[in-house]
């Protein structure tokens, strides 16, 4: 019984070695080089696994170690992911033959997360196309000025909150991505929902956007953990079935969009607010029910509350390091608004251009989501300008190293130097396509992207022109990105001294 036993388990192993030969083997049998740093059972992905290493930075230093090549084999753990390095390979799989590559990578399980299932990052085919319709529609330049006025009410709120801090001190010492996550929450309340957003409370309130950001975005090994499992390991996730949106969360929201549409439904008065828009949808004609507006809802959640913080918080920092841009960019905002009669208007944050060059400038090297992962849906072949010819059979993963392009001294000049002028009106246009792409690029380019540019600018006009920003000592440099979260984390936080002008 015992031999036959050992038998068994002889064969089983057997099995799986050749299994495992032929996963690891397929990119040499495809001839295309192979990224070092393999191990067994574990792919490419043990920095990972032993949370040593961020993915972004994990594909960054891949791509900074295979400079002569078109592209690049990896296994997470044993599922093959290629990488792509040039630029014409990145339009190929995002713009020029999309439909063989139009979806992204990152799954989820529907049953799990059924909310965020309906964001169109996650969805394909018509509930993709509706949604992204609709989330056009209310992002609209004439929808767009609507909801300014709601910004600038949060603005008059950050402004208020950092002149309370100020009032027993000089300087007020705080880290740039709690302060700007606390206005990011209040916009997606106020201009999202229409409702208070609590976020600039002293104390932890059980209403608050803020906190609930927390709930899903805090950088800890918890999350750390969860967000692999969920997004780079999703066969495991297959059978734990966790959910991105905790269901706290998903709860909050849904009565949220409730307990307004039972109001609003019944009032004539109307919002400037990013529901009022969807609701109006619904009055023209759309069928859009109570699921689909709830989901709509976390998108805007989702979309604009962790990424523009980020974003936010990184400028901070360059303008802190950098006082001649912070002063440029000071001047600008003072003579255009005093241009527009005084008055921050939709126009006004239209002509701050130089502002539009240091949030690309400050994207180029911290972009908030360093990869893009796409993924084969038909049978491509993918050519390389140094002669490799890949077949991508469908399900493989493709990535598109955002921070490794935005960081390659042959696309940009002395890359590690924050420069703003890279992206002024005449050297902007000699930017090599698709070497710059914080928001994505081809048909699922962030759909939220000018709804973020205009909660950043307002944000930044407001306090850029009434506060100067220093770097606090707290701040740990060099900067270098937590292991623990797949968007852009600085370790220590990004920590500044604010004092009025």
């Amino acid at each position: 019984m015992a031999s036959m036993f050992l038998a068994l388990a002889a064969a089983v192993l057997a099995l799986l070695f050749v299994h495992l030969i032929s996963k690891y083997t397929l990119w040499k049998r495809k001839g295309i080089p192979t990224a070092k740093g393999f191990v067994p059972i574990l792919g490419h992905f043990l920095p990972i696994v032993t949370f040593r290493k961020s993915i972004s930075e994990l594909y960054r230093k891949v791509y900074e170690e295979t400079k002569n090549r078109s592209m690049i084999g990896l296994y997470n753990i044993t599922a093959p992911v290629l990488l792509i390095r040039e630029p014409q390979l990145v339009k190929t799989v995002m713009q020029t033959n999309f439909s063989n590559f139009h979806e992204n990578g990152l799954k989820i399980q529907r049953d799990a997360d059924p909310l965020l299932a309906k964001n169109p990052f996650f969805n394909y085919g018509e509930e993709w196309s509706v949604g992204r319709k609709r989330l056009t529609y209310a992002f609209s330049s004439m929808r767009l000025k609507i909801l300014l006025e709601t910004v600038k009410g949060v603005c008059k709120k950050l402004e208020d909150y950092v002149d309370k801090h100020l009032s027993s001190s000089n300087k007020y010492e705080v880290e740039l991505k709690s302060l700007f996550a606390k206005y990011t929450g209040e916009v997606i309340a106020n201009a999202g929902l229409g409702i208070e957003g609590f976020s600039f409370e002293d104390k932890p309130h059980p209403g608050s956007f803020y906190e609930l950001g927390k709930v899903l975005f805090e950088p800890d090994l918890k999350h750390g953990i969860l967000n692999a499992i969920i997004f780079f390991v999703p066969k495991v996730n297959d059978i734990l079935k966790i959910p991105f949106v905790p269901t706290k969360v998903d709860k909050f929201i849904r009565h949220i969009v409730k307990e307004n549409l039972e109001v609003r439904r019944n009032s004539t008065i109307p919002r400037n607010d990013f529901l009022q828009l969807m609701i109006d949808l619904e009055k023209s004609g759309e069928q859009v029910d109570e699921e689909e507006l709830a989901a709509y809802a976390l998108s805007f959640y989702l979309d604009g509350y962790e990424t523009s913080s980020i974003t936010l918080s990184f400028v901070g920092y360059q303008l802190a390091t950098h006082p001649d841009v912070q002063e440029k960019l000071r001047n600008e905002i003072t003579s255009t608004i005093a241009k527009h009669g005084g008055t921050l208007t939709f126009d006004a944050l239209k002509d701050m251009t130089y502002m539009d060059q240091v949030i690309s400038e400050s994207q180029r090297l911290y972009p908030a989501v360093g990869i893009m992962t796409k993924r084969c849906t038909e049978e491509f072949e993918l050519e390389g300008s140094d002669g490799l010819s890949c077949r991508v059979d469908p399900g493989t993963e493709i990535i598109v190293p955002i921070h490794g392009l935005h960081l390659d001294p042959k696309y940009w000049t002395d890359p590690e130097v924050f420069d703003p002028e890279r992206f002024d009106h005449d050297r902007k246009n000699n930017i090599e396509k698709m070497t710059f792409i914080p928001f994505g690029e081809g048909p699922r380019m962030c759909v939220g992207m000018r709804m973020a540019l205009l909660q950043m600018k307002a944000c930044l006009a407001t306090t850029v022109k009434r506060y100067k920003f220093e770097l606090s000592s707290k701040t740990q440099l060099p900067l270098k990105v937590s292991p623990l979260y797949f968007l852009t984390a600085p370790v220590g936080g990004l920590w500044v001294h604010i004092s009025k002008l």
